[in-house]
């Protein structure tokens, strides 16, 4: 699937994130953070400090300890923002089409001029139904080609650039619901019905893709709230000790509340905890833009850790940025040009591009 990119500050994403900054003040939805939970109870607490004893220092804490509540609520409702943006794209991918179901039943061998249909809805067509699809028509849902031969620009779903053949028969019958047919034409049988399509299918998992904590996030996490902890610790022993330091010394003003308060923020990761759930989802963001669907940042992950790549078909590489190291062939294969090397050689080339970090594509290839 292609799609614009997005800026960093778009237009469409600054507003609706700015809103979602401040539903994020929610008590309840600052707990799942318990180190950024801590940071707001500090903003409460300073808050109050400040309207009980107005006094400019105690408002600037207040002020700059709820601007660092609201960027960490910003900063991920800015990456939600880009995820719920993709969607969006994808929704555009189902735009208000008319499909030629014909009339009657379906002779097959029929002149194209012969044929008569009526002008449908494509979301009113039901799997069984038989549609014409001209040049330059928008297939209007998935379907399988039983009659005819066109070239298909499937751009908007899979990215490669090139026309591709559909025709009856074979391997080559399937029409995705989306794509333009740009020359001749064919009639297909639909395939599916309203809301089962592949376009229907994406938005499901893009919609249902769980915001889940990684192992890795899970293990951050903890690690943040034992630190947290012992900061806080830390910070609640300084008044005893400065209240005895008054009394030591015989003159003096222990700590202000505002000021251990101050400390703890700045004590304890702030930065990173406030952050961490946006990089998961820009994590799941980023990995759309590329064309793959992360469901969950456990995704995420793994993606990251993937060096070897098995596919059961041979793979086209589009795109001007082509990332494969080697296409080796496997076990049967006569296309690829190492289908001669012994598997020794393969293997010792398989590590060689393991070692230097590259991805290695082993694909077997048809006759």
């Amino acid at each position: 699937m292609t799609r614009e990119p997005l800026i960093l500050f778009d237009a469409t994403l600054v507003g609706p994130a700015a809103l979602d900054a401040l539903r994020k003040l929610d008590p309840r939805v600052q707990w799942r953070n318990p180190v950024m939970f801590v940071v707001w109870v500090g903003s409460v607490f300073t808050t109050g400090l400040a309207l009980a004893q107005p006094a400019w220092f105690s408002i600037a804490v207040a002020l700059w300890l709820w601007f660092t509540v609201l960027f960490a609520n910003f900063a991920e409702a800015m990456a939600e923002g880009r995820s719920k943006a993709q969607a969006a794209s994808l929704r555009g991918l189902k735009k208000k089409t008319w499909a030629k179901r014909l009339e009657g039943a379906y002779r097959h061998g029929e002149p194209h001029a012969a044929m008569k249909w009526h002008p449908l809805a494509a979301e009113s067509l039901r799997r069984g139904d038989i549609v014409l699809i001209e040049a330059g028509d928008i297939i209007p849902a998935d379907a399988e080609v039983i009659d005819g031969v066109a070239s298909v620009d499937e751009s908007a779903i899979t990215g490669e650039s090139a026309p591709v053949i559909r025709e009856s028969g074979g391997d080559f019958s399937a029409l995705t619901g989306g794509t333009r047919v740009l020359s001749d034409w064919i009639v297909a049988r639909v395939a599916v019905n309203p809301g089962e399509t592949f376009v229907d299918r994406m938005i499901a998992m893009v919609d249902n893709a769980k915001r889940q904590k990684t192992p890795n996030e899970i293990a951050l996490t903890i690690l943040l709230v034992a630190l947290t902890i012992v900061f806080l610790g830390v910070v609640v022993t300084l008044l005893p000790f400065s209240l005895f330091g008054v009394l030591a010394a015989g003159g003096g003003q222990p700590v202000s509340l505002v000021v251990l308060v101050a400390l703890l923020v700045c004590l304890i990761p702030t930065a990173i905890a406030g952050l961490l759930s946006a990089i998961g989802v820009a994590g799941m963001s980023r990995m759309m833009q590329a064309n793959v669907i992360a469901t969950s940042g456990r995704a995420v992950e793994a993606a990251g850790d993937v060096d070897v790549l098995l596919l059961d078909k041979t793979v086209m590489v589009t795109g001007d940025n082509r990332l494969t190291a080697a296409a080796i062939a496997a076990e049967g294969g006569v296309d690829d040009f190492l289908a001669e090397a012994t598997p020794e050689a393969k293997l010792k080339l398989i590590r060689e591009h393991q070692a230097a970090g590259r991805l290695v594509a082993m694909t077997g290839c048809a006759s």
